[in-house]
């Protein structure tokens, strides 16, 4: 423990720091903690975390941190005072959210690539929180600096996080089995709380198996919601566990979803049961966003301190959500004078299939693939692309790099052309990328076919987002 007199220098520094963050340049999102932490060190910081007279809650994962974090936070803030931070993924963005915001709840988004940045147990130890909520873990993300570092490093990282929890409550996803093996070691340390789909409703296309993160053999599937996140078991014993927050019921529509969402979990704080039956009305967001929609509301149930609200709550945000929530450069269906095009991020292989179930239900006709590549070193999101790029089947490929290399886009250009043989490609300059803006968006005005769907990596939202206000504004 660090003095009294180091501490409150650190503090006043830092609360200092916010302020002057304010009129620099960009959000000032980590600079204030590491003033902190420059001045008091690392172990100052759960005197600062204290200061939270609930405790916080961290929310990881692969995909779907950031919007999982928005909608908890829109949710809790209807019952509390919150303290918060999200996108910004490090220590530093927790500690400046720490100095510069007021609230006995701290909601903190905390994203971990690898063992050596994201420091996952000393995160835990210093934050010591009451709450972790992990979304799902998959093959994507893994090259940190440059290097490409072992999936088990990864996944590794991401137990880290909940490992050394003695109290509280790990919020987490039963249909993907590597998040649902977090939540099984750590039944006998806190309470676990499970979300998942139990509808036929939703069905992933192609064969998503992969080996038993218990045993590594592989395991056995009865259904596929979205990619390896189904209902699965292992000779070994290890299964699915029961979700306590459900999807039983979906209806798709064009300008709404209706989702059926029956709960039934412990919320931490009142130390019982709650349960809860939710028909919620809300934007045809993505089915991604189903699983966000689940964790967000298993979080928020778990941790509100206020769970006689929770039914009220839910429904008053979700029933008035609209598309903003989701972050820039999201896939959209554009109608540009009759043709339809889809596009938006999909720089890994959960947001690739997505795209593509969310394309599926426009097409009814022969249509276009303009895909943009990953890099160097990312052969694996390549390799869950090019199986998604199949199983839509394509009438015609076209094949633009989406990161740096150019080289290694053609690489993965012969591999499609020996499946497409008419397939085309377009080396086109990151260094250039209004010329690449400007080209994509004239292959999909200039198409042949009435539907085109253009996603894969790119310069994440930004390039996305020119690309659609081009197409739009034209």
């Amino acid at each position: 423990m660090v003095s009294f007199f180091k501490f409150n220098m650190a503090k006043i520094s830092g609360k200092a720091a916010c302020q002057l963050a304010k009129y620099g340049p960009g959000s000032g999102g980590t600079y204030p903690g590491h003033v902190f932490t420059k001045i008091a060190g690392q172990e100052a910081i759960p005197q600062l975390a204290s200061d939270l007279k609930l405790g916080s809650v961290l929310i990881t994962g692969t995909n779907g941190k950031t919007t999982t974090t928005t909608l908890l936070i829109k949710l809790m803030s209807k019952d509390i005072q919150i303290r918060r931070s999200y996108e910004n993924n490090i220590l530093n963005s927790i500690v400046t959210a720490l100095l510069s915001q007021k609230g006995d709840l701290g909601i903190f988004e905390y994203g971990i690539r690898n063992l050596t940045y994201g420091i996952p147990d000393t995160v835990q130890r210093l934050i010591n929180p009451i709450g972790v909520v992990y979304t799902t873990i998959s093959q994507e993300h893994t090259q940190v600096a440059g290097v490409k570092n072992p999936f088990e490093d990864y996944y590794k990282a991401k137990k880290l996080l909940s490992q050394g929890m003695e109290k509280g409550a790990i919020v987490t996803n039963c249909d993907d089995p590597r998040t649902a093996l977090i939540g099984l070691d750590k039944e006998n340390d806190v309470e676990v709380n499970y979300y998942g789909i139990e509808t036929d409703a939703i069905e992933d296309i192609g064969d998503n198996t992969i080996e038993c993160p218990k045993c590594g053999k592989q395991l056995n599937y009865s259904h596929f919601y979205l990619n390896h996140r189904g209902i699965y078991t292992c000779e070994c014993g290890f299964k699915r566990p029961e979700p306590n927050v459900k999807l039983t019921g979906v209806e798709f529509g064009s300008d709404k979803w209706i989702l059926d969402i029956e709960g039934d979990l412990l919320n931490y704080f009142a130390n019982k049961n709650v349960k809860f039956n939710l028909k919620l009305n809300v934007p045809p967001f993505g089915f991604h966003n189903i699983y966000n929609t689940l964790a967000s509301i298993t979080a928020y149930a778990t941790f509100t301190p206020k769970p006689e609200n929770i039914e009220s709550t839910v429904k008053d945000i979700f029933n008035n959500l609209d598309m903003s929530f989701i972050p820039p450069g999201r896939f959209e269906v554009v109608d540009i004078g009759g043709k339809f095009v889809g596009l938006g991020q999909g720089d890994n292989g959960d947001a690739l299939k997505i795209n593509a179930m969310f394309m599926k239900q426009f097409i009814d006709a022969p249509f276009e693939f303009i895909y943009t590549t990953p890099d160097e070193n990312e052969e694996e999101i390549f390799n869950d692309h090019f199986e998604v790029i199949k199983s839509m089947n394509p009438d015609h490929v076209i094949v633009v790099p989406g990161r740096q290399s150019i080289e290694k886009a053609e690489e993965y250009y012969n591999i499609i052309k020996e499946e497409y043989p008419d397939a085309e490609f377009y080396p086109l300059s990151y260094e250039e990328m209004d010329v690449r803006i400007e080209k994509l968006n004239e292959l999909a005005r200039n198409s042949d076919y009435k539907y085109v769907i253009m996603t894969g990596c790119g310069e994440e939202q930004a390039m996305w987002e020119e690309i659609k206000k081009k197409m739009i504004n034209r």
